[in-house]
């Protein structure tokens, strides 16, 4: 499992992004590790406000900020050449320059020699470890839950972090498992399974997750959607290798359409739901949707409470908003899984 050192606390790197989606990192590092987060840097135009004080990359640093990151992540996740300048910046006035995007900061030919200039260290998080097992498909003792979704972007990471958050509150024995960019930086590993090459995702996920305790559980950040044109191919991979034991199905309320796809619906629950589960059963028969996790942030509170009710009659399962609601008692209900 990929190990990571990061200098803290951190500047974000904002850019000039438009869409809340894109910026996933920067809402995940300021929801879960807020204490290190001290001030944002974005650029004309950006429409994301992550309400900390924006400053320069110079005044960041004089500030304390340690590393400057970038809080975006846009399809494709390639570095903009329009952020060059300021990243250089961050750079040359001593800030260690973090990323996830599957641009390797080191071939950048005007980032690298700004490092170099202000001994300032270029970290990737989404350079996969030399990672070439070849998944054995073979079943392994300890319990292990993934997050799987509808489509990108409907809070698989902030569902397995509440999980997780609650079974140690509850004494579970436990451990968070991440597995993109946004995962390792706040957990401080994992593996980054979309840089991993596609042969040995599978054999990544059972190394991310290896045999344990019978009673301890493995949560496992999910990653893409079955349903996505684009990103399927990693989720089936993680799903496979994960093996998992309990699934939890998350789902934007008011989406209806693949983002930035609209050719692609999404199925209904009930579809969903069974295409995971027939997934699942290649390598863990017994492997259940036994939850659904709903990003409920569109919906005030009556139609919110409406709509999880009805999903919990349709479905005949646990629904719930990890970021409103108790998982209390859904938790308790894994003891005896």
């Amino acid at each position: 499992m990929k190990k990571v050192e990061l200098p803290k606390p951190y500047v974000i790197f904002l850019g000039d992004t438009q869409n809340i989606l894109d910026a996933k990192t920067a809402l995940g590092l300021l929801d879960w590790c807020k204490e290190d987060c001290i001030a944002q840097v974005s650029m004309p135009g950006c429409k994301i406000d992550l309400n900390l004080p924006e400053l320069t990359p110079s005044q960041a640093a004089e500030a304390g900020a340690k590393s400057i990151v970038i809080g975006i992540a846009p399809t494709g996740g390639k570095i903009n050449p329009k952020w060059r300048e300021l990243l250089k910046e961050a750079l040359s006035a001593g800030l260690h320059l973090v990323s996830g995007l599957h641009t390797d900061l080191e071939d950048d030919e005007i980032l690298r020699e700004a490092g170099n200039a202000g001994n300032s260290r270029l970290i990737n998080l989404r350079k996969a470890p030399d990672c070439k097992q070849v998944a054995s498909g073979k079943n392994r003792t300890g319990k292990r839950l993934l997050t799987v979704g509808t489509d990108c972007c409907v809070g698989k990471k902030y569902t397995a972090l509440s999980i997780y958050k609650t079974m140690r509150e509850l004494e579970f024995k436990t451990t968070f498992r991440a597995t993109g960019q946004t995962g390792i930086l706040i957990s401080g590993e994992g593996i980054p399974i979309d840089a991993v090459v596609s042969d040995f995702v599978s054999g990544a996920a059972e190394s991310l997750s290896p045999e344990n305790e019978p009673d301890h559980w493995d949560i496992i950040e999910g990653q893409g959607s079955l349903f996505h044109p684009a990103y399927a191919a990693v989720t089936l991979g993680l799903i496979h290798g994960s093996q998992p034991d309990a699934l939890i199905l998350c789902h934007a309320a008011t989406r209806t359409q693949i983002d930035e796809y609209p050719d692609f619906s999404i199925p209904t629950i009930p579809e969903c739901i069974a295409k995971y589960e027939e997934s699942a059963a290649l390598t863990n028969p017994k492997s259940r949707v036994v939850g659904i996790s709903i990003n409920s942030s569109d919906l005030n509170l009556t139609a919110r409470k409406e709509y999880l009710m009805e999903l919990g009659a349709l479905t005949k399962l646990p629904c719930f908003d990890p970021m409103s609601d108790s998982l209390t008692s859904f938790i308790e209900t894994l003891r005896s899984y």
